[in-house]
């Protein structure tokens, strides 16, 4: 449907990039100020032709997607369109399944919980498409137990679709069969990863599946699945109403669109906020969080994409895009664009100290480096914040993260070493300073008795 309201934008390799412009917004009830019901989603333009979208056919919708250069917004920032043309083009008698992982428990992370509970007719009307796409006539939104009221706004949401006839044996008059299921889950964040979630889903506990078979082939109950994040499905009715190309000239190439960035730590005004892709790090906190508290001088550190993703010292931020490219050239990733700013109060140690204890407790203990390597982290990284160590501790440090990192059946052992690993690079002077003061103090007592 990219021709039936395709908006039209220049786009330029040399320009600037941020300051969306509202009429660009794609979450335009982000803060809940309008009616989250059926009525307000239709007066914002959802479920406007969705049968002339669907009607398609499952080729042109996928390639629209890949066109937009959509990239997963969960964290790891797969390309969309092509996730999804992994999914078989013809039924081998197993139904296909769309599973929306809406378990959201990334520390610092709070987007997809304000589009659930403020906007669930985007999510909704993206399942169908999706699905359609797919081939899967069923979607099961799987969502962290404590999101309460986000459940709720979905399941009404479901029943308004439904209602309307949206859903359900001939969705939209379609003729193409859909269904959504709310899935809650009990708060673990292993079942992010997309087989743990799948595991849980399935009524086992939650801990991640070897690969390959990968979920398009071996998914859910045995069929082919794909596992794809709230954000991500959210924005694809929109990517068919105005065009792939629309969506792809925001940001630079291969990072393309707008994106729910959500803001906490050391701002003046923590929010969640939807903005062009490649933003500088320093516009995005100063444009629309009143800046860093005590001003940008007073800044310490960034980690930009959530808590898993490494910290980024001042001299970065001062510079560096939110966008995925950018952010791995500087050794760090925009991961869910959950961004936490830390300023010069802040302990750091003590900080990422706090997330290596999350990453011990959250780690499902089936892989050997990680179960036994978390609580390595966490120990070796609380005697750091008291400076009981010796500064060759570091390097052993170091090399402890390496022989998690890349060693796990998911990506938990990762989150759990780059958090450490983004500590000993950029601060390493720090741990020393402490260690310093630590062993002084300690002989300064012997010499005083």
């Amino acid at each position: 449907m990219g021709n039936v309201l395709r908006g039209t934008r220049a786009y330029s390799t040399g320009r600037s990039y941020g300051n969306l412009q509202d009429k660009d917004r794609i979450f335009t009830n982000l803060y809940g100020e309008q009616d989250y019901g059926i009525k307000g989603a239709m007066k914002r333009g959802d479920w406007h032709r969705t049968k002339d979208i669907l009607s398609l056919g499952r080729d042109a919708i996928i390639n629209e997607v890949k066109k937009s250069g959509l990239r997963g917004r969960g964290g790891a920032g797969f390309p969309s369109g092509l996730k999804w043309s992994f999914m078989p083009k013809q039924s081998d008698g197993r139904p296909h399944f769309l599973v929306i992982n809406a378990d959201e428990g990334e520390p610092g992370t709070c987007k997809d919980r304000e589009i659930m509970r403020h906007d669930p007719h985007k999510l909704i009307e993206g399942c169908l498409i999706a699905g359609f796409a797919m081939g899967a006539h069923t979607t099961y939104i799987y969502i962290r137990g404590e999101f309460g009221l986000e459940a709720d706004r979905l399941e009404e949401a479901i029943a308004e679709a439904r209602k309307e006839g949206f859903l359900g044996p001939n969705a939209c008059g379609s003729g193409f069969a859909h269904e959504v299921y709310v899935h809650r889950g009990a708060g673990a964040y292993i079942c992010g990863e997309e087989t743990a979630l799948i595991e849980s889903l399935e009524g086992n506990t939650g801990k991640p599946r070897l690969k390959p078979p990968f979920p398009a082939n071996v998914g859910l109950y045995g069929c082919p699945t794909t596992v794809t994040n709230v954000e991500t499905v959210a924005v694809a009715p929109t990517i068919m109403r105005r065009g792939g190309d629309w969506f792809a000239s925001f940001g630079r190439e291969k990072n393309s669109g707008t994106k729910l960035f959500c803001i906490s730590g050391h701002v003046n005004k923590p929010c969640t906020v939807e903005e062009e892709m490649s933003i500088p790090l320093k516009e995005l906190l100063e444009r629309h969080c009143g800046g860093v508290r005590g001003g940008w001088d007073n800044l310490l550190g960034v980690i930009p994409g959530g808590s898993s993703v490494p910290v980024l010292p001042k001299d970065i931020c001062d510079t560096v895009l939110m966008d995925f490219d950018d952010l791995v050239s500087h050794k760090s990733g925009l991961g869910t664009a959950g961004v936490i700013v830390m300023d010069k109060s802040t302990d750091i140690i003590a900080a990422i100290s706090r997330l290596s204890l999350f990453y011990k407790h959250e780690s499902c203990g089936q892989c050997t480096p990680c179960r036994e390597g978390c609580p390595w982290l966490s120990s070796v990284m609380d005697r750091f914040v008291a400076g009981n160590a010796t500064v060759d501790e570091i390097d052993m440090l170091q090399e402890i993260t390496t022989q998690i990192e890349g060693h796990s059946i998911c990506a938990l052992g990762d989150a759990a070493a780059w958090p450490v690993q983004g500590l000993i690079r950029h601060f390493r002077p720090e741990i020393e300073q402490r260690i310093a003061q630590y062993h002084s103090a300690g002989a300064n007592s012997i010499g005083a008795r």
